[in-house]
């Protein structure tokens, strides 16, 4: 299980836009926690707090620990409001999770040994067809990232989501092998030639 994130949060008396415009004003984000047959909770989380974790390009795949009260509660961010024109934090859904939850989320793609391809050694380019693959995941066992080997690929090779183990609990939303990227021939680029008597017209 992925290491959680601790996150301190106060609960907030009343919903509403007035309320969440005066938690803003007090430096507050307004935030709410759902899910997993409980009761919703309304909170608020530290606005220098909140920056910080919405910097990670990860947010929307760390487990959070929410410290509420004496109570704490492991979650997934599901959802963040900005504002349109200053990218201010504005309001965030959190999700509760327990071993039996699902979810549907886009994990990076990335590719090593590029060096080792005989592909690309001889020109060939990389065509990533899938920069992001859509999983359904356990919140407890999400791949930060999927990681595919170009070792002895030539070109015209494709790359399909079969060439890796999932983790446990980690399962694509189809059952077709689907391709992730090819390795293709170089494209070469015509370069026109000046006809003579071109200059000083």
């Amino acid at each position: 299980m992925a290491e959680a994130v601790s996150v301190s949060a106060e609960l907030r008396d009343k919903a509403g836009k007035g309320e969440s415009r005066a938690q803003r004003r007090a430096g507050r984000i307004p935030a709410i926690v759902y899910g997993n047959k409980l009761e919703s909770l309304m909170i608020s989380l530290e606005t220098t707090e909140v920056e910080k974790l919405i910097r990670d390009p990860q947010f929307f795949t760390r487990i959070f620990e929410l410290q509420i009260g004496e109570e704490k509660h492991q979650a997934l961010a599901r959802d963040l409001q900005l504002h349109p024109v200053t990218d201010w934090p504005m309001h965030i859904d959190f999700m509760r999770f327990d071993e039996n939850t699902r979810i549907v989320l886009l994990i990076p793609a990335t590719f090593i040994n590029d060096e080792l391809s005989p592909g690309l050694k001889r020109g060939g380019v990389l065509n990533v067809v899938r920069r992001e693959v859509e999983l359904l995941c356990s919140p407890l066992n999400i791949p930060k990232e999927l990681v595919f080997d170009l070792e002895g690929l030539d070109i015209g090779d494709s790359i399909h989501i079969g060439a890796i183990e999932l983790p446990d609990g980690v399962a694509t939303i189809t059952d077709r092998d689907f391709t992730v990227a090819t390795i293709a021939a170089p494209t070469l680029m015509p370069v026109e030639e000046e006809e003579e008597g071109e200059e000083g017209e």
